[in-house]
């Protein structure tokens, strides 16, 4: 019996597709046209000789069959990237100073860390999680290489603009805020903050009172807060704790909030081998992670 080699390419358009839950979204993030796209999945299932595909009102979803494979598909394409990461790597040494915005710390940080060893075994991650003005602040003094980071707009020469995510009001799951006829509670971190500034702005624009409740420097800290019932918070989806929750603003009452931009900084172009080594990581790992309401900018 002849041995079947499934194609990375067409693998790669399955998985996006599925999990994009459009093809032609799938071409667009991989660069291919939908003409491509649809020969590659009809390769495929040429090639597993089962349907892999069916039809869910106007878009496609998996098939059992399509559903297994499509658990094979994900495992060999991290295994491609992290053969291709581990080849290139391979002879880097060195360090990486390495900042993270507090959202991606928990979250994020093991599984990309983990495949950068792998591909770079010989290079030492010097990480930092903090606030993004702080961030902001070490690259501009030359101790950091990279920082994942929420943007405040301000221009800066040398950046991957990862697209924007909603703001939202974040409040314990089992429970709504009350808020009439008192100011409302606020769980934030301490001054400066771009995100403590554009709830106040929100706020003041909707008329309606507020006091900080609880702030602090860490994002736990203010996490736990908002279990307590202390107040609310302002925060994106990502990397939110399960047992919290965005409130939407007709549920509790209160203005809606702004987008913010995410963006990969770096001091310099082209970076050193291994910082630019790290920086395709943390893309590849972030182009998985982001949510649906995430819109590239």
């Amino acid at each position: 019996m002849r041995k079947i080699l499934l194609d990375p390419e067409a693998l790669q358009s399955f998985a996006s597709g599925v999990e994009l839950g459009s093809f032609a979204r799938a071409a667009e993030r991989l660069h291919r046209s939908t003409s491509a796209v649809s020969a590659q999945l009809k390769k495929l299932e040429e090639q597993a000789g089962v349907p892999i595909l069916q039809k869910n009102g106007r878009g496609l979803e998996p098939t059992p069959a399509g559903e297994v494979l499509l658990s094979y598909a994900r495992r060999l394409l991290e295994l491609n990237d992290e053969a291709v990461q581990a080849v290139r790597g391979a002879e880097l040494a060195g360090s990486v100073r390495l900042g993270l915005a507090e959202d991606f710390g928990e979250g994020m940080l093991p599984q990309a860390l983990g495949l950068f060893a792998r591909a770079c075994p010989e290079v030492h991650v010097e990480v930092r999680v903090s606030r993004s003005l702080e961030l902001q602040q070490a690259l501009r003094s030359g101790q950091l290489d990279l920082a994942l980071l929420w943007s405040d707009g301000m221009p800066w020469p040398h950046q991957d603009r990862l697209g924007q995510a909603q703001l939202h009001w974040i409040g314990r799951k089992e429970s709504q805020p009350s808020i009439a006829g008192r100011p409302l509670p606020l769980v934030l971190f301490d001054a400066p903050c771009l995100v403590r500034r554009l709830a106040f702005d929100a706020l003041d624009q909707a008329g309606q009172p507020w006091r900080v409740a609880v702030s602090g420097s860490s994002l736990a800290g203010l996490w736990s807060a908002v279990r307590a019932g202390l107040g609310i918070s302002a925060r994106t989806a990502l990397g939110l704790p399960s047992d919290l929750r965005a409130l939407s603003p007709a549920e509790c009452g209160l203005p809606s909030l702004p987008r913010l931009e995410l963006a990969l900084l770096r001091t310099q172009t082209p970076l050193p081998d291994a910082a630019e080594q790290l920086r395709r990581i943390l893309l590849d790992s972030l182009a998985e992670r982001m949510p649906e309401e995430t819109a590239v900018a």
